[in-house]
């Protein structure tokens, strides 16, 4: 149950996010006087709708996206332009345009899209995703702000019961330090060796300076404070680099270092972030994002060959499946230290994470994508621009209707990249 309450909460998320790109699309439209005759969240039957003036407002049954029509989008054509093909059939571009003539009446022609000057058109196309960068950051926002982020304490989140660099014990690995003193997940270490401990940072240091064999740690255990003696152990552990690769030696052997360890995790407490850390907390975010973005090609790639090869996923792009099942993860994980606020604000961040994918996925210059409309306003006014330094005529609105056969293509791809991405998170989902 608690895992169904995850998924709707993303999955609300995600219609919210949808349906107000969409209106970010209609507002200016209807605000510059484009006539506007659908705005839908969803796809396939329609469940309700509702005429309002000269648009019809409407759930769809499928809660997978949404969509606004904006009448006449293309522009008809110059009149020299080839409209059939060899075969005597219409061409797809001039299908295309006949369908969107189709969308006014006589009388409306001055309400059609493809007359918007460059700019408009521009922010009509623009103000959709930058919804959803507006919606990713005032998630980022509330999490930072208002709930606060999650920074490791030296309340104690895991006691091992060896000492392990491995996941699990094994019957030779000798009994920890920390598990040996009587240490408890749950407690919080106050002093160690006769120094205030106050976080997780100041721990670190102080279990990484120890030098004596038996050491006096002060915790608090349910409001009392009791003192316990700890025989560290010293642990050959890897070298990493920035990277996070094991660092490697003049004779190629990994690196390690000799440090004292006692066997335990550190719990996470919320910490209330200044507005100024939405910044670079959403440029971090968006960079990250956009990476992922331009790696799409070879990530569906290694996603398909995971789905023949049975390999293990660790990371890389997932389906709308995938992140119902990160967010249904959130509200199911039974660790006693994971809060209900910390729970939240992990659902913001992951809505956060969705709304900033949706924005820099939308600017990809490909029709039918936003971006790819947003690229022909900028070349239209370009061109515009252009023709008026050197004094002359306006040339004809740039015809999108020409790439209509690469939208096709793209809109394939992304089908197909789809179908791939959720039959992996299916059968063999990220761990």
């Amino acid at each position: 149950m608690r895992f169904l309450i995850g998924v709707l909460v993303l999955i609300i998320g995600l219609l919210i996010a949808v349906a107000l790109h969409e209106l970010g699309h209609l507002l200016p439209a209807k605000r510059f006087g484009v006539k506007v005759p659908q705005y839908f969240v969803g796809f396939g039957p329609t469940l309700w709708s509702k005429q309002v003036g000269d648009t019809e407002y409407g759930i769809k049954a499928i809660p997978l996206g949404g969509f606004v029509r904006l009448a006449a989008m293309l522009y008809p054509g110059s009149p020299g332009r080839k409209q059939v093909r060899k075969s005597g059939q219409l061409t797809w571009a001039e299908e295309a345009r006949r369908a969107s003539a189709e969308e006014l009446s006589p009388d409306e022609e001055n309400r059609a899209f493809w007359q918007l000057p460059a700019w408009k058109k521009f922010i009509v196309m623009f103000s959709g995703p930058f919804v959803n960068l507006l919606l990713s950051i005032v998630c980022m926002a509330v999490v930072l702000v208002g709930i606060g982020q999650a920074v490791p304490s030296n309340t104690l989140s895991y006691v091992s019961e060896c000492v392990t660099l491995e996941d699990e014990c094994r019957a030779s690995d000798p009994v920890s330090p920390a598990q040996e003193a009587g240490l408890q997940a749950g407690d919080t270490i106050v002093e160690w060796e006769g120094t205030p401990i106050s976080n997780w940072d100041e721990l670190a240091k102080a279990i990484a300076a120890t030098e004596s064999e038996s050491t006096q740690v002060v915790i608090e255990r349910e409001g009392k404070q009791q003192t316990l003696t700890i025989h560290p152990t010293i642990l050959e552990r890897p070298v990493y680099g920035k990277d996070g690769t094991v660092l490697l030696d003049e004779d190629g052997k990994e690196k390690t270092s000799a440090t004292p360890y006692i066997g335990v995790s550190a719990g996470y407490k919320l910490e209330r972030q200044p507005l100024s850390s939405v910044g670079p907390a959403i440029a971090n975010l968006a960079k990250g994002t956009a990476a992922i973005v331009v790696r799409l090609p070879v990530e569906v790639w290694n996603t398909a060959r995971s789905i023949v090869t049975s390999e293990d996923r660790t990371g890389g792009v997932v389906s709308v499946v995938g992140v119902a099942d990160m967010a249904g993860q959130i509200t199911s994980n039974d660790m006693s230290q994971y809060s209900t606020q910390l729970r939240i604000a992990d659902l913001l961040s992951l809505l956060a994470s969705l709304n900033m994918a949706l924005f820099i996925f939308n600017l990809i210059p490909l029709l039918p994508l936003d971006g790819g409309h947003m690229l022909g306003a900028i070349l239209e006014g370009i061109r515009n621009t252009w023709a008026r330094v050197r004094g002359k005529e306006k040339p004809a609105p740039f015809d999108t209707a020409r790439f209509i056969g690469l939208s096709y293509v793209v809109a394939g791809a992304f089908l197909v990249m789809t179908v791939i991405l959720v039959l992996a998170d299916i059968v063999n989902p990220v761990f």
